[in-house]
Formats: C-alpha cells, sequence, structure tokens
C-alpha cells in the first residue's frame, strides 16, 4: 500500500505558504520562512534521527492495533492517510501524518532482554562479548561526516540506561548526551573574563605538554587534547543556537509539546538544519508489564503530538528528503495478556516506523496474527535489514569492512535490503 506523492516541482515556497495559511496552519509560516532547506544547502547530506522508545513499546497500542480480537484488547483503531491501514486510536496527529513514513509491523530479533534488545536495535549485531559494535548514529558519523560542524555530530537526548556508543570505532563516536533538550548546553561560557581564560588556557597547555613529554603512548591513547580542543571550539561556535528554541514560534513549541521527548524533536529538527548528522531522542516508560492500557495511553499523550509534529515541520520544510527518520524500540510486546493487565517481551513480530530520506513512502511491510495463535509475522524484517537500509540509503556501504582492535574483520552491517522501501 503506497500513498500517492502530490509534490512536485512545481509547488512554490509561496504555495506552501498560502497553502498553510487556507489549512489554518498560519503559526508555522514564520519558521516556513527561514528557509530551513535552503539553509542547508542543494547538495546536503543526509541525516537520521531516531525517536527511541525504550522499554519495549507494544505494537499493539502504536502501529499494529487488532482491534475487537482477544489480544487486542479494549485499544481501537484509527484509519490513517495510508489506504486500508489503521492504527492505534491513541495517535490522531501521527495518523495525520504517518504517510510521509512507511510501517513495518513484522520486525524480528533474538533477544528479548531489555539491555540485550536494546544493544541490537542499536547496533544491528547481538551482542558479542568480545566486540563492542559501533551503533547506527556512530557509524554515519565516522563513515561520513560533516566536516563543517563545530557542534556534536553524534548526539542523544532525554534519559535511558544504555545511550548510543561508539564501539570499536573509539569512544569519540559516542553520542553527546543532553538530558533537558531546549534549554541549551550548559557550562558553554566562560566563567571568567577572556584574559583570565587565556591565562587558564596557557597553565593547561604547560601541564598538558609535560604529561606528553612523560607518557607518550598514554598521551596518544587519550583523547585529552582532542576534547579541548573541541570544546573550546564549540564554546565560540554560532552553531550552539541550534540548542536553543527561543526563537522559535511558540505556536510551534505548543505543537511539539513542551516535554522532554517534544522539546527534544524539536531541537533534533534545528540540528537537522545545522547539518548533524546522527540525533536520538529517547523517551522511557515504555515497559509496560502491569496496566499496559493505562501506561501507553499516558506515553501515547506525549509521543504523539512530538512525533507528528515532527514528522510535518520537516515535510513542510523540505527536509524529510535528507532526513531518515525512525520510531522503534528494542522490541514489542506480547499478544497475550498477563493476570496484571500487561504485556510482556516479544521480540517477533513488532512495529516501527521508517521513512524520509529518499526512501518510498506509505508503505505497510508484514502483518501479525490477528489471533495471537501464530508468532512468526508475514513477510518477516529481520532487524539486521534495518540497518543494512538506512546506510545504504545514506550512501554508505553495509557491506564495508573495519579491522577491529582485535584484528577482527567486521561488516557495517550484516542484513539484506528492504527492497520496498527503495
Amino acid at each position: 500500500m503506497e500513498s500517492l506523492n502530490f509534490t512536485t516541482s512545481a509547488v512554490t515556497r509561496r504555495d506552501v505558504l498560502q497553502l498553510s495559511a487556507g489549512l489554518g496552519l498560519s503559526f508555522l509560516m514564520p519558521a516556513l520562512d527561514l528557509k530551513a532547506a535552503e539553509k542547508r544547502g542543494t547538495e546536503r547530506q543526509k541525516s537520521v534521527i531516531v525517536v527511541w522508545l525504550a522499554g519495549g513499546p507494544s505494537q499493539l497500542e502504536t502501529w499494529d492495533p487488532h482491534p475487537g480480537t482477544e489480544i487486542g484488547g479494549p485499544t481501537k483503531s484509527i484509519k490513517t492517510k495510508i489506504s486500508g491501514a489503521e492504527i492505534a486510536s491513541l495517535f490522531p496527529q501521527t495518523a495525520e501524518q504517518i504517510h510521509h513514513l512507511n510501517i513495518i509491523r513484522s520486525l524480528t530479533s533474538k533477544e528479548g532482554d531489555h539491555e540485550r534488545g536494546t544493544y541490537m536495535l542499536k547496533t544491528g549485531y547481538r551482542p558479542d562479548p568480545t566486540t563492542i559494535h559501533p551503533s547506527l548514529g556512530a557509524i554515519i558519523t565516522q563513515q561520513a561526516p560533516n566536516k563543517n560542524l563545530e557542534i556534536p555530530q553524534h548526539i542523544s537526548f532525554g534519559d535511558g540506561s544504555w545511550p548510543a556508543r561508539g564501539g570499536y570505532l573509539g569512544d569519540q563516536y559516542d553520542a553527546f548526551r543532553i538530558y533537558d533538550p531546549g534549554n541549551g548546553l550548559h557550562n558553554m561560557e566562560m566563567p571568567v573574563g577572556d584574559d583570565r581564560q587565556q591565562r587558564r588556557l596557557g597553565n593547561l597547555e604547560v601541564i598538558s605538554k609535560a604529561f606528553e613529554a612523560r607518557r607518550r603512548p598514554a598521551a596518544k591513547l587519550s583523547l585529552h587534547r582532542k576534547t579541548l580542543d573541541d570544546a573550546l571550539t564549540m564554546m565560540s561556535s554560532e552553531q550552539l543556537q541550534a540548542f536553543k528554541i527561543d526563537d522559535e514560534p511558540q505556536a510551534l513549541k505548543d505543537a511539539y509539546g513542551d516535554t522532554k521527548l517534544g522539546r527534544g524533536c524539536l531541537v533534533a529538527r534545528r540540528l537537522v538544519e545545522s547539518g548533524v548528522r546522527a540525533i536520538e531522542v529517547s523517551m522511557t516508560g515504555f515497559d509496560t508489564h502491569a496496566n499496559n492500557y493505562e501506561g501507553m495511553q499516558t506515553q501515547a499523550e506525549i509521543l504523539d503530538p512530538g512525533l507528528a509534529t515532527l514528522i510535518r515541520d520537516l515535510k513542510e520544510r523540505d527536509l524529510l528528503d535528507s532526513t531518515v527518520v525512525m520510531c522503534l524500540g528494542e522490541f514489542g510486546r506480547t499478544p497475550k495478556i498477563n493476570g496484571l493487565d500487561g504485556r510482556d517481551h516479544w521480540p517477533t513480530g513488532f512495529s516501527c516506523l521508517l521513512g524520509g530520506g529518499s526512501l518510498k513512502s506509505g508503505v505497510v511491510i508484514g502483518e501479525t496474527d490477528p489471533t495471537g495463535e501464530k508468532k512468526d509475522p508475514q513477510d518477516p524484517v529481520p532487524v539486521e535489514n534495518l540497518f543494512t537500509t538506512v546506510l545504504h540509503q545514506l550512501g554508505i556501504d553495509p557491506q564495508k569492512e573495519l579491522i577491529t582492535p582485535i584484528g577482527r574483520p567486521m561488516a557495517l552491517a550484516q542484513g539484506e535490503l528492504i527492497e520496498p522501501l527503495l
């Protein structure tokens, strides 16, 4: 099932502004006037935004409901702009924007533990005691960095126990973590005057050189000097403004929602405009072993406006074609409802959203059994295929092999392309 694409080269910014006014979206007109896509340039590199739902969101209360069935429980469904596709009624705003992305309802993984599942969904590999694999964002920033950036290229917003790591690529590719997005960055202004700051830096240089002279091997392994240089460059960079949302229209901020997830999605869009390659916006609270329906309703009230506005904002700013968007967690939830009105871990036949980045849109892949009797979904999509497809779409060869620190050749990804999305 594919949606029609009404975007043509004949549509101008004036057309978009007029249409926004006609649809009652005039609050977006000041934002559109910023010429976001032009700001990045016509040959802009593609970025990735991962909306990470930590804890394992229930597919039956998000993108794959089965209303009126025993496994579906009380969850109702709502129509979307993808012909024949319905999602949980908890997501009315996302239902209006989901046709810009694709729904995969048949993801499969062999990891049903939170830590191991998170590792696999963030790296494309199962945990291995001999190797720490890099996350998707680390691969992107290492293989195709934006050399014009003075701020981190791999950024993670929100809480979460297992952040995206650089793995065998090195700690310098770990995600730069910000726990409370939308309020700028702390400790970015000099606490003293310029003269005193220069004296401090001069004294630090004396100590650094003394350390390097006496411990050359250790100094080469240390990221001390690179971290210091990067921090000083960032502190004086105009690109820091991307982390602040003060200049955004209030109506747009309200549309995203004044939550960590909402502000994180808004800042993610601003970072994409600045050329940041990989952003993760994390939301916790999806481990619904008990009171699944109440818990998912609470989560949806936060996720629905943030995710829907992100998709719409990227689309209206002509940034979605250069930004891959993924929304997923480490696994799904069991069709069977337990004695606590909850759902347990289910790594077989769970759902995610994937689109943008010049992928097709409006495609639904796979389906699960509405009776819950069949464990395996129709048209299964191994998690590894997500990584292969995204890297391919970003112009990175997923089969490229790198040598790990222990001398082991390792491909960037080990899956196959998801052909219906290309």
